[in-house]
């Protein structure tokens, strides 16, 4: 049995993660168990898509959280690691500059990616572990910058696509009208041929929302759970999400707008219900970077 780990560093527009994970080898087969997962909130996306720059403030956050996450993975002993950045550091007209100057600073590299290799390294992730391979699902990962769709017939993903739309770009009111329509028109277009569809929903905003509604197992959230939770949210104030319902206060806003987004792709789809596996970017990159390692070696 041969064990590694590696570590997946995910700059977002609501906060930055490290997940470390343990890779397994043993007898041709290869298991990926989550070992930690660091989460810290750094909005990047109020800086972007605003003023249309990541301020100096936030840099200086960036690099002291990546400081600290190479002081993590020498404690683990991670072996590599990836770091994408994604919306905000994408459309951040300093986002080449902040990536030179914490690789200057720490030596951390990294990667902005599009949004088609985001959707593409997300789709990619271990989500049929809990769900029924022969489904057809709609995969949607809810950001902070965009939302990526995928349509995944028998685990294979065949079409995907990123769309600016994302929980603090619309506390930001930062999405037209149009943008909503030419979401609403894809997930229409390629998920009309299917006599049943069912919606796999990945990111932090819908992780809570699935545990806030008590469900046990692997069961789905159905639409009217989702919607009458999401009334519930609207009817409180931050403060009150806060402290009446235990909610992080960098949660308590963006679950809102993550919640509608959620209940508009069922509408669109025509789906009655949401599984979610509880994975995301970070657990593609593992992955990704596992697939790596395997061509290298």
């Amino acid at each position: 049995m041969r064990i590694k780990k590696y570590a997946a560093i995910d700059i977002g527009s609501n906060a930055i993660r490290m997940l470390v994970s343990n890779v397994i080898d043993h007898e041709g087969k290869q298991v990926i168990l989550k070992n930690a997962l660091v989460r810290v909130p750094i909005r990047l996306g109020e800086d972007s898509f605003t003023s249309g720059m990541i301020s100096k403030k936030n840099l200086k956050r960036i690099i002291k959280s990546m400081k600290a996450f190479t002081y993590l993975m020498k404690v683990h002993v991670v072996k590599d690691y990836l770091a994408y950045g994604t919306s905000a550091l994408r459309e951040a007209i300093n986002g080449n500059e902040v990536v030179e100057e914490v690789l200057s600073e720490t030596g951390i590299k990294i990667e902005i990616i599009d949004g088609k290799k985001e959707a593409k390294i997300i789709s990619n992730t271990n989500v049929f572990d809990a769900v029924d391979l022969n489904k057809t699902f709609l995969y949607v990962d809810v950001g902070g910058g965009s939302t990526e769709f995928s349509i995944l017939e028998n685990g294979i993903r065949i079409h995907s696509k990123s769309f600016k739309i994302g929980t603090v770009r619309l506390l930001n009111n930062g999405t037209s009208d149009e943008l909503w329509q030419a979401a609403g028109e894809w997930v229409k277009k390629h998920t009309e041929n299917y006599p049943k569809i069912y919606l796999l929903g990945t990111g932090g905003n819908i992780n809570k929302l699935h545990k806030m509604a008590n469900i046990k197992d692997n069961r789905p959230l159905t639409y009217l759970t989702l919607n009458a939770m999401y009334s519930k949210l609207s009817k409180m104030t931050y403060e009150q999400r806060i402290i009446d319902l235990g909610l992080n206060p960098d949660r308590s806003d963006v679950i809102l707008p993550a919640a509608k987004i959620f209940l508009k792709t069922l509408k669109w789809s025509g789906a009655k219900v949401i599984y979610v596996p509880k994975v995301g970017l970070s657990d593609g990159m593992i992955r990704e970077l596992c697939k790596k390692k395997a061509k290298k070696d």
